[in-house]
């Protein structure tokens, strides 16, 4: 049971498998995942919880070859449809003998299609109407029929041609072929090199599954010749081992039959088979061990795949990532360079703090500055509320132009990938989306109410509580505002230049009332703040592209690696 609980894992995993990137190798991955999936079910998983379970010949073949007919001289009576119309088998036909039932009525097999009890004709029909007559018709059932004819022990299964015109018919030929224990493969002198039944052929020679040959319809004169020509192509492609059957051209009879001669040789073939118990057995469990080796390159080649998959969808993720971190960065440099404190914010600044003479009494007597901007701060607040509505307004210039160049630089990388141009589609997600200024702006607020909240809990103090009061909370809020887009070299002392001059004022303020390390303190812990909040905000615009990548278990391909080396060690068990 071990190993029926590793199929099982195997089918879960592959079942969730998508392969949603536009890769060279999704597309034959996909097949490779549907076909497994469509044979653990069909045929690997029912055989391993029943090995003793009745044979399952498949007979399958070309357009043409007369694959019905052999059927209907089989059991000696016409049960499937054969004549001029093609595609004429429409439905499968699986025959077995009563005593079979039980394990061809259930959904045991082939659990995908539907089962229809069907009858044998014995009325005398024309031979293009002749077959067992179902109780409904549709592609999708699996009509059975059991008859005495049929040696216990062993099933056959008329199925469509494998180049039949229909796609219904040419993919359920495969699903039958599949499925089977053994595949009885029907040609015809002028056609067994085609290639599309060969490509079966090579497939059954990969799952090491038993296959007899008939040639059919072969004129006498060229027996010789093309039967050794037939055997010379099957032992070069590894088919050496296969029985091969010769049906002579003959003429068919008023119901379409063929002299019970002319199959002889193969009916007694099968009927060994059916009644050799331990040699059934061998049969079912060489080719449940070339199956299952088969589906360790299967799940391999798909784990493989995958692993493609999460490499192109970790490198997009990486350069949405890169590009929106980088963008952060820009955000920061430009807030502690000093290039906010030009323009608006430092022209509401000196508004607020004064004009130059401010700015000489500073500098003559810094010994005095705690007394005079007291003084100084008292009085209409209005100036400092404008000093942060430039500030705000100011950084979320920045921000948005930036979270816009990481937008189009993202677009730009993604577009220049196959997987993801196919994700991006014709969207264009090279701008910020719609509300990010208004987020943006909330943003900003929520940051300089957090730094009024410091500057309250700094000066909670009985020592400089008097002084942060007097100076007024939007004052010394500002204040900080203008040291914290200051800091890139440590700015301290009377240095000249917009930023410095401009910081030097706030800094010396804030000192007067905190402290120097408290001022350190404070504007580090805003700036990191700061630094956060933008971090947040770059990070929720990049689900914009990041939401595009598909879902999925990180470890999925090495899971499906490891099922395949598991896989080709319960092979070599089986």
């Amino acid at each position: 049971m071990a190993a029926v609980g590793l199929l099982e894992a195997v089918r879960a995993d592959l079942s969730l498998v998508s392969l949603p990137l536009a890769l060279a190798d999704a597309g034959p991955a996909r097949t490779e995942v549907r076909n497994a999936v469509a044979q653990l079910d069909d045929y690997i998983l029912p055989r391993y919880r029943s090995l003793d379970a009745p044979l399952l010949a498949v007979v399958g073949g070309s357009t043409g070859a007369g694959k019905s007919t052999l059927v209907n001289a089989l059991v000696g009576h016409p049960v499937t449809r054969s004549g001029a119309i093609r595609p004429t088998t429409r439905q499968p036909i699986l025959l077995h003998h009563p005593a079979d039932a039980g394990w061809f009525e259930g959904q045991r097999v082939l659990p995908t299609l539907s089962r229809i009890r069907g009858t044998v004709s014995t009325e005398p029909v024309p031979a293009s109407r002749a077959g067992a007559t179902p109780d409904a018709e549709a592609i999708s059932s699996l009509v059975l029929v059991a008859d005495q004819a049929v040696p216990q022990g062993i099933a056959l299964l008329d199925a469509p041609d494998v180049d039949s015109i229909s796609d219904d018919n040419r993919r359920l030929a495969g699903q039958l072929l599949a499925a089977a224990d053994l595949w009885v493969f029907v040609t015809t002198a002028n056609r067994y090199a085609d290639a599309v039944p060969w490509k079966l052929l090579l497939d059954a020679a990969s799952r090491d599954i038993m296959v007899a040959v008939v040639l059919d319809r072969v004129p006498a004169e060229a027996e010789a010749e093309v039967s050794a020509d037939l055997r010379a192509l099957l032992q070069k492609e590894g088919l050496g081992a296969a029985e091969l059957f010769i049906v002579p051209e003959t003429d068919l009879d008023a119901l379409g039959m063929l002299p019970p001669r002319a199959v002889e040789p193969l009916r007694l073939w099968l009927q060994e088979l059916a009644t050799n118990a331990a040699g059934r057995s061998e049969i079912a469990r060489r080719t449940l061990n070339g199956t299952v080796k088969a589906l360790a390159g299967r799940v391999g080649a798909v784990s493989v795949a995958v692993h493609a998959q999460e490499r192109a969808a970790a490198s997009l993720r990486s350069d949405a990532e890169a590009a929106y971190r980088d963008a952060v960065v820009r955000i920061l440099d430009a807030t502690k360079d000093g290039a906010l404190l030009r323009g608006e914010v430092l022209a509401r600044w000196q508004d607020f703090v004064g004009t130059g003479e401010f700015f000489r009494t500073l500098e003559q007597n810094i010994g005095r500055f705690r007394d005079r901007v007291g003084a100084f701060f008292r009085g209409e607040p209005t100036p400092a509320v404008r000093v942060e509505v430039a500030i705000e307004t100011g950084l979320q210039a920045v921000i948005l132009d930036e979270a816009a160049n990481a937008s189009e630089d993202t677009d730009k990388r993604w577009r220049s990938d196959p997987a993801g141009r196919e994700l991006l589609g014709t969207d264009d997600l090279s701008g910020t989306t719609p509300g990010f200024a208004e987020v943006t702006a909330a943003e900003i607020r929520a940051w300089q109410a957090g730094l009024m909240e410091l500057i309250r809990t700094e000066g909670q103090g009985k020592r400089t509580q008097a002084r942060w009061l007097s100076f007024g909370i939007n004052g010394l809020g500002a204040a900080l505002m203008i040291v914290v887009f200051s800091m890139t070299a440590g700015l301290t002392g009377l240095e000249i230049g917009v930023a410095g001059g401009t910081a030097v004022v706030g800094q010396k303020l804030l000192e007067a009332v905190f402290g120097e390390d408290a001022v350190r303190r404070l504007a580090q812990t805003a700036r990191d703040d700061l630094h956060a909040r933008c971090q947040r905000l770059l990070q929720a615009e990049q689900q914009k592209f990041l939401e595009r990548l598909p879902e999925g278990a990180p470890d999925t391909s090495r899971v499906l690696a490891d099922h395949a080396a598991a896989l080709a060690g319960l092979a070599d068990r089986t």
